[in-house]
C-alpha cells in the first residue's frame, strides 16, 4: 500500500485556519450564543483583605429583567466544597466568608440582557470588616497577615502532599536545590559579586476575554471554554459536581489568545455553578479589566551571588528567588520549583545553591504565563553574569562561553544535558550583530550601546497527551487530539506531522477541534509542551493506522510495498469505497521527580528550550529617553516542522517581552489597582517596536523528538529584558536592576551616577 508521494515535515506551509481568521468565519466561543442563556455579570470586592458580614441583593434582585442573584452561600447549597485550583483547592467560585485580593468575585447577577445584568451588580452592598494585607513576597515571608489559615494542597502533584494542613503561613511551596558545595567554592573565591533584581506584576492581555458558556440539566454538563485545558476542566468539574467525567463535556475552539491566561479553570467553575442553580445555559463573558484580577505574571525579587576564581571561571552560586503568587495559588507552586531549579543560569557551575519560594499575598492570582517565570529569572541572571565580566574586564560573549553548559554536564539539577546548543545560539547572535566588528558607540548626547543574553527553560514533566488518527475510505484523514490552537499554528504542525507518516498530502488531513466527548486526553496547551508530546501522540497514532493500512493491504494479497491508492485498497477490502482505519495513541516521556530535599534529578525535562537575544540601543543622556535600534533573537528549536510559524513564534514571543520590559506594569496604590485598561496599562504598539528585528533559530535536532522538533512558542522571550538592560550599560554605563526599564528609570540612574540624584516628590 501506498499513499501520494509527499514530503510536508521541515516545509513551511500556510496556517490551516489563516484563511477562515482574515475573512472573518473563524469561529470563537466569544461570539457564540445558545438559547435561552442568561448573562452573568459579576461583582467585585473593593478591598484587598477582610471578611464578609453581609451581602444585601434586595435591590438588584428587585430590578426589572433580572433573573437571579447569587452568592458563594448560594453556591455552596448545592456544591458543599466549591473550592478549585490544580495546585490548591484554595479557590471559592464565589468568595465566602473572606475575600483575599481586589477584584475578587463576590456576587452574581443573571439576566437575559448583560446591560441589564451589569446595572444590577452595581446595586449590590456588602459589608466588610478590613484586615491587614500583605502585597510584597518579602513582606509576606513574616507578616501578621496570613492570606489562608490553611494549606490545601489538591492532590493533584505530588511533590506538595507533604504541605497539607499545614497553618499560619505565606508560604505556598519552598522548593530548595542543592548542587556540590557552594560555602566551600565562596570561601576559596577570588572574586564574589552579589545583587537583587526584581519584577513586576503584568498580564496576559489576551484580546479574546475569558469566557465559558454551561448548559447543566439532566445530570449533564456541556461546558463552551476559551480554555487551553479542555481535558483538565472536565476532570475539575466533574470533581466539584462528584459526576463521573463521561457526564462532563468541555468544547473550545480558536482561541484569541491565552499565553497562559486561560489554563487550567478560571471562569468554568463559574458559569457551571450558576447554570446548575439557574437551571438554565449561563454565559460568563470578562471584560479586559476583569482580566486583570483574574490572573496575572507573578512579580518576584530575586538575590543571587556568584563565587569566581582568577580564571574568570564561576565556582559558586547562591540564588534565593521569592515568588509573588498573589491571593491562590493557581500554577504558581509549579512555577517556584520548574524554573527555580534553572535559575542559576545555563551555566556549567559545580556548587550551586538555590532556594525558591511561592508567596501568598493580597494581589489579584498569579500562574503561567509565557515562559512559565524563566523570563523574570533570566532578567536577573543575565545582568548579574554581565555585571561579573564587565567588572573583571572580560568581554561579556567570552565571559559566557568561559562558562557555559555543553552537552554530556550535568545541569544544576543533575540531569545531563543533550541536545542543548547553547554556545551555538550564543554564537548566533553574537554573529548576527557583528559583535567582533567595530561598533558604533555615538558621541556627545546620544550613546549608543549593545547587551547580549541567553536562557533556557526545562519542558514540563511529566505530562500525558494522546490523540486518534483516522483514515476515511477517500484517503483523506481527521486528526482528534485536544492541543488548542490559541494563535502559534498547532492544528498546522499536527496535521504536517500526520501527513508525512501517512504519506498524504497536507490538504486532505482535518484537525477537530477540541471537545472532550470527541478528542482524547491532552494534560494542557501550556509551556511549550505540545510539539513533544502531543507531536509524538500524533505521529505515534498515525504510525498505527498506518501499519493497519498495511496489514489491510496484506490481507487483500496486495504485494508489499504495492503502489495502491487508498480508495481503491478500501474498495478491495469492503467491496466499495467504505469503512475506517483508526490509529491510536498516548504518549508519556520518562521523568524522574526531584529529591524533595536536594532537588536531584537524574531526568527532570526530555528536553531544553534555549534562547539568546542581542540589542543594540541609543540612549539620551540629557533625558533618559531610548531607542532600540537592533534586536537579534536566536532559538535552539530543534528541527523546525513549519520553519515560517517558528519564525514568527519567536518574533511574538519577543514582542510580547518587550512589552513587559519597556512599559507593561500594573500599578497598586493602596491596595487598589489603578491601571486596569488599555488606555492606562500600556501594551507594545507599532511605534514601540525595535529599528531593526531579526528571528532565528540555529541548526540543531532533539534526537528524541518528533522528526527532532522541540517546543518554540517561549524561547524568544528569555533574553530579551537582560539584552536591553546590558545594552544600555554598554552605552551609558548605569544599571537598571527592577523592571520595567523606563526613560524615568534611566534618567534617575544617570543622575545618580553624577552624583545629583533626583529627590522623590
Amino acid at each position: 500500500m501506498a499513499g501520494i508521494s509527499t514530503t510536508t515535515v521541515g516545509h513551511s506551509f500556510p496556517r490551516m485556519e489563516g484563511r477562515s481568521k482574515v475573512t472573518g468565519h473563524a469561529e470563537y466561543i466569544y461570539n457564540m450564543r445558545i438559547s435561552a442563556m442568561l448573562h452573568a455579570k459579576v461583582h467585585r470586592s473593593p478591598i484587598s483583605h477582610g471578611r464578609i458580614l453581609s451581602i444585601d441583593t434586595t435591590e438588584a434582585a428587585a430590578m426589572p429583567g433580572v433573573h437571579l442573584v447569587v452568592t458563594g452561600t448560594d453556591i455552596k447549597a448545592v456544591l458543599p466544597e466549591p473550592y478549585y485550583g490544580p495546585a490548591f483547592h484554595d479557590q471559592p467560585i464565589l468568595a465566602l466568608e473572606k475575600v483575599r485580593h481586589f477584584g475578587e468575585p463576590v456576587a452574581v447577577v443573571l439576566a437575559s440582557d448583560p446591560h441589564t445584568a451589569e446595572t444590577a451588580a452595581q446595586k449590590i452592598l456588602v459589608e466588610y470588616e478590613e484586615l491587614p494585607a500583605v502585597y510584597d513576597e518579602i513582606e509576606a515571608l513574616n507578616s501578621e497577615a496570613i492570606v489562608h489559615e490553611e494549606l490545601k494542597p489538591a492532590g493533584t502533584f505530588a511533590d506538595l502532599k507533604h504541605l497539607s494542613g499545614k497553618r499560619d503561613t505565606n508560604i505556598a511551596l519552598d522548593f530548595h536545590l542543592r548542587h556540590g558545595d557552594a560555602d566551600k567554592a565562596f570561601a576559596a573565591a577570588a572574586h564574589v559579586f552579589e545583587e537583587t533584581f526584581r519584577t513586576q506584576q503584568t498580564m496576559h492581555t489576551p484580546f479574546e476575554q475569558m469566557v465559558a458558556i454551561a448548559d447543566v440539566r439532566n445530570d449533564r454538563a456541556e461546558i463552551f471554554s476559551s480554555t487551553q485545558s479542555p481535558s483538565f476542566v472536565r476532570f475539575e468539574l466533574a470533581r466539584l459536581l462528584g459526576w463521573p467525567e463521561s457526564n462532563v463535556r468541555v468544547k473550545t475552539s480558536h482561541l484569541g489568545g491565552g499565553f497562559g491566561a486561560k489554563v487550567y479553570v478560571k471562569v468554568e467553575a463559574l458559569a457551571m455553578a450558576l447554570s446548575l442553580i439557574a437551571r438554565r445555559p449561563v454565559r460568563v463573558a470578562q471584560t479586559m479589566e476583569e482580566q486583570f484580577y483574574t490572573i496575572t505574571k507573578h512579580p518576584n525579587t530575586f538575590r543571587i551571588r556568584s563565587a569566581v576564581d582568577k580564571d574568570g571561571r564561576i565556582t559558586g552560586r547562591k540564588c534565593e528567588v521569592w515568588w509573588n503568587g498573589g491571593a491562590y495559588a493557581d500554577i504558581g507552586p509549579r512555577v517556584t520549583q520548574k524554573s527555580g531549579f534553572t535559575a542559576a543560569g545555563p551555566y556549567d557551575i559545580d556548587n550551586i545553591d538555590i532556594d525558591s519560594f511561592a508567596l501568598y499575598t493580597n494581589r489579584p492570582p498569579a500562574g503561567a504565563l509565557r515562559g512559565f517565570g524563566i523570563p523574570q529569572l533570566v532578567w536577573a541572571y543575565e545582568s548579574h553574569t554581565d555585571m561579573i565580566a564587565r567588572e573583571l574586564g572580560i568581554d561579556p560573549v567570552d565571559f559566557r562561553k568561559r562558562n557555559i553548559l555543553r552537552n554530556g554536564r550535568p545541569q544544576a539539577v543533575g540531569t545531563i544535558v543533550e541536545d542543548g546548543e547553547f554556545e551555538a545560539v550564543l554564537d548566533g547572535v553574537a554573529q548576527r550583530l557583528g559583535w567582533n566588528h567595530p561598533f558604533d558607540k555615538g558621541s556627545g548626547t546620544l550613546l549608543r550601546g549593545r547587551g547580549v543574553a541567553i536562557g533556557f527553560k526545562a519542558s514540563i514533566s511529566p505530562t500525558t497527551s494522546s490523540a486518534i488518527v483516522s483514515v476515511n475510505a477517500d484517503g483523506s484523514c481527521i486528526v482528534y487530539c485536544s492541543t488548542v490552537d490559541m494563535g502559534q499554528g498547532s492544528d498546522t504542525a499536527m496535521a504536517q506531522i500526520a501527513a508525512e507518516v501517512l504519506n498524504v498530502p497536507l490538504d486532505k488531513i482535518r484537525i477537530v477541534n477540541p471537545d472532550t466527548d470527541v478528542t482524547p486526553y491532552d494534560m494542557s496547551t501550556l509551556g511549550s509542551r505540545s510539539m513533544f508530546h502531543m507531536g509524538h501522540a500524533v505521529r505515534l497514532a498515525a504510525t498505527d493506522a498506518r501499519d493497519k493500512l498495511a496489514a489491510m493491504a496484506e490481507d487483500v494479497g496486495l504485494p508489499e510495498g504495492a503502489n495502491t491508492p487508498l480508495p481503491e485498497l478500501f474498495i478491495k477490502k469492503f467491496g466499495m469505497r467504505a469503512g475506517t482505519i483508526v490509529g491510536t495513541a498516548n504518549y508519556l516521556p520518562d521523568y524522574a521527580p526531584p529529591n524533595y530535599e536536594t532537588g536531584q534529578s537524574p531526568n527532570a525535562t526530555p528536553f531544553w528550550m534555549i534562547g539568546a537575544t542581542g540589542a543594540e540601543v541609543e540612549v539620551d543622556t540629557e533625558t533618559g529617553q531610548f531607542r532600540i535600534l537592533r534586536l537579534v533573537n536566536v532559538c535552539d528549536i530543534g528541527k523546525p516542522i513549519n520553519p515560517i510559524v517558528v519564525e514568527t513564534q519567536i518574533s511574538g514571543a519577543a514582542v510580547m517581552q518587550l512589552g513587559f520590559t519597556l512599559t507593561e506594569k500594573m500599578i497598586i496604590e493602596n491596595g487598589q489597582l489603578t491601571n486596569p485598561s488599555l488606555a492606562d496599562y500600556k501594551i507594545p504598539g507599532l511605534f514601540d517596536m525595535p529599528d531593526r528585528m531579526e528571528n532565528a533559530f540555529i541548526d540543531a535536532e532533539q534526537h528524541n523528538g518528533p522528526f527532532g522538533a522541540k517546543g518554540a512558542g517561549e524561547s524568544g522571550t528569555f533574553g530579551v529584558s537582560p539584552a536591553i538592560a546590558n545594552a544600555i550599560d554598554d552605552a551609558v554605563g548605569v544599571r537598571i536592576k527592577e523592571m520595567p526599564i523606563t526613560a524615568e528609570a534611566v534618567f534617575r540612574a544617570l543622575r545618580e551616577k553624577q552624583g545629583n540624584p533626583l529627590e522623590d516628590a
